[in-house]
Parts: structure tokens; C-alpha cells; sequence
């Protein structure tokens, strides 16, 4: 995995062929585009984004991949995100899977497994624990640690084994029939489906390096965005950044603004009875644009902080994704200060927001300059 400091020193290469593009940076490959095949090897992570993806060469490090149709065909040495319409892992994953999708079918994985969708097929071996909730879930393979499961129908295929314990999540008056071939009676543990919220608890305890290594994944992958973010659209990037430095008060309100008028049309469209169905877009709208605005904001931070320190502005891929790092990392600090931590993030996110919404609408209807 590469380090912070490394994506600001190691520079960038940036491709562009069709629809698709791509870059890297210290080893890292960023990719976006309608259909995108990602074929090279030698790349250490690879984040990956359009209507029809696949990782075909092995990786190093880890994958995040979001798309319509999802395939993992190569290798990935550590972990893999993903999340689409059809998601499919083919190939070996040494770490853990984590997956979104209709319908998902996975091979052998290293780690544990975390798949949510309508259908899940487990095709391979499970070496760690697995979790999953859909409406049909299929095993054919085994899975060596604990497995739970909440699904309205359950299929146990030949060689589907459970090493550990199986906690099922069932409606009241329902019972699955689990084949003493599989496990034994009395390693099952049969539940209320209410009480699925949080079994992620019952599984590892919570310990320094774990939070360490999330809180370092969780400033990876928001680096990873903003570069992302950077390499489609650097002139529209620099705009806004250059809006939110020179008046983030301002960016601030602005961001108050717009989203104070998502979540009053939700309001007033709740109030007509028929735009109740459109209370989700809503919801999605405000998600969408609180984490645009945080990238916005995470990025402009993070150039505002080496500016301050006699930096120019950034030139190029490498430098913008220094800036992206910088502004991650200072700003998960500051985040996890209890209470003004919280208040400096959702201010981070307004005022992000705030100049989105000057570059989409106040060079068309009030004309102020920078």
C-alpha cells in the first residue's frame, strides 16, 4: 500500500485513450471510463470506476471498484471493495472482500467475507469469517470460521462446509434446514432477523492496530478519490479550490445554503403526500453532496496547508495528489478530536459544498469575481 508521501513524491503518469482514463501514481493505478479493463501488471493498488470493469492483472495491494458489471479475474494480494449491479470474483483475493451488489459470486478469499445483495453465491473457499445478507444465499464451498447469515432462502450445495459456528437470522416461525453434512446442530445458533445490526462485534475485538489501520485505509482511499477527482477535472478542481481559499466564510454559507435547500425540498415535497416516493432521492442527493464537498473541501485544505508553508500552487498529478494526502491526513486528525473534531468536518464538507454550488451557479446569476 503506498504511504502519503509517497503519492506526492513519486509522481504521475495520466492516459487518456476513448472513454476511458487513467493514471498512476507510485504504483497505484486510478482508472475511470464507460467499459475499463485494467490489464497491466506489476500495479500495487487500483481504484477503478465505470459501466463495465475488470481487474485482469494481479495486484499487489488492494482493489476498490464500483461499476455496473464487476469482475475480478487476476490475483489481489490484499483486500477487495467492491460494489455493482453484478459483482464476481473469479480469481484468488489473499485478504478480505467486501461487496455490494444484485448479484455476487465469489471464489477462494484469504480473509473474511462481507457481501450484501439480492443473490450471493459463495463458489470458493472462505479462510476467515463470513457475513451476508440477501434474499437467497448459495454455499458450495467452506468456509473455516464463523458464518452468518440472514437470507429468506438458503442452499448448501456439495462441499459446502462450516468450521465454526453458523448464526442464522430468521423471521419468526421460520426454520432453514441445514444438512449435518455441513455442520452439526449444535454448532448452529438460530436468531431473531432484528438482532442482525451488528455481528461485526461478536467476531474481533477492537484494538489499537485495527483502528490504526483503518483510520490509514480510510485516508487512502479519500487521497485516492480527490486525486481522482483532480486527474478528470483539474481546471474545474482549481476553480473551486481557488473560491474556497479565498473566501471559505463565504464557501461556508454558500454550502449551508444548498444544503439547507435539499433537505427543505424533501420537506416541502413530503408535504404533498405524492413526493413522499421521493424522499430517498432526497436522502441520496444530500449523502452525494455532503462527500462531494468534503473531497472539495479535504483537497483545498490540504493546498491551503502547503501554501502556507511556501508552496506554489499545484502543477501537477504528482503535487495535486500531495495536496490530497496532506488535506486527508491533517484533516482525520483534527476529525477525531471529540465534538470540535466533528464541527471541523461538517464545516469541511459545507464549505466544499458551498463551492460547488459557486462554480455551477454564480458565474450565471451573480457574476463575482475571483
Amino acid at each position: 500500500m503506498v504511504t502519503i508521501l509517497s503519492l506526492g513524491l513519486a509522481g504521475g503518469a495520466v492516459a487518456q485513450s476513448g472513454d476511458t482514463v487513467a493514471q498512476t501514481v507510485g504504483g497505484d493505478v486510478f482508472t475511470a471510463g464507460q467499459t475499463v479493463r485494467h490489464a497491466a501488471e506489476g500495479a500495487d493498488d487500483l481504484l477503478m470506476a465505470g459501466e463495465t470493469v475488470e481487474s485482469a492483472a494481479a495486484l499487489g495491494g488492494n482493489a476498490m471498484i464500483a461499476g455496473r458489471n464487476v469482475k475480478v479475474t487476476a490475483p489481489v494480494a490484499g483486500d477487495v471493495h467492491a460494489a455493482g449491479m453484478y459483482v464476481a470474483l473469479t480469481a484468488p483475493v489473499s485478504g478480505d472482500a467486501s461487496l455490494l451488489g444484485y448479484r455476487i459470486e465469489t471464489g477462494e478469499i484469504g480473509g473474511d467475507l462481507r457481501a450484501t445483495g439480492s443473490e450471493v453465491r459463495i463458489e470458493g473457499p472462505v479462510a476467515g469469517y463470513a457475513a451476508v445478507t440477501a434474499e437467497r444465499v448459495v454455499l458450495e464451498a467452506e468456509v473455516e470460521g464463523e458464518m452468518h447469515i440472514a437470507a429468506r432462502e438458503i442452499e448448501f450445495e456439495n462441499g459446502a462446509r462450516i468450521g465454526g459456528q453458523l448464526f442464522l437470522y430468521e423471521a419468526e416461525g421460520e426454520a432453514a434446514e441445514v444438512p449435518a453434512s455441513v455442520i452439526a446442530e449444535d454448532r448452529i445458533t438460530r436468531r431473531e432477523v432484528e438482532e442482525w445490526e451488528s455481528p461485526m462485534e461478536d467476531f474481533r475485538p477492537v484494538d489499537a492496530g485495527r483502528v490504526l489501520a483503518s483510520f490509514l485505509a480510510g485516508i487512502l482511499g479519500l487521497t485516492a478519490l480527490a486525486t481522482l477527482v483532480a486527474a478528470l477535472i483539474p481546471e474545474a478542481l482549481a476553480e473551486m479550490r481557488r473560491r474556497l481559499l479565498a473566501a471559505p466564510f463565504g464557501s461556508l454559507w454558500v454550502g449551508f445554503l444548498a444544503q439547507s435547500v435539499i433537505v427543505g425540498g424533501m420537506v416541502v415535497f413530503a408535504m404533498t403526500i405524492i413526493g413522499i416516493f421521493a424522499i430517498p432521492a432526497f436522502v441520496l442527493l444530500a449523502m452525494v453532496a455532503a462527500v462531494a464537498g468534503y473531497v472539495v473541501g479535504v483537497y483545498s485544505f490540504g493546498v491551503g496547508l502547503l501554501m502556507a508553508f511556501g508552496r506554489p500552487e499545484p502543477g501537477s498529478i504528482g503535487e495535486r495528489a500531495l495536496s490530497a494526502g496532506v488535506g486527508a491526513l491533517v484533516a482525520g486528525i483534527v476529525a477525531a478530536i471529540p465534538f470540535l473534531g466533528w464541527l471541523f468536518a461538517l464545516a469541511l464538507s459545507l464549505a466544499g459544498l458551498g463551492a460547488i454550488a459557486e462554480k455551477l451557479f454564480r458565474p450565471r446569476f451573480l457574476g463575482r469575481a475571483y
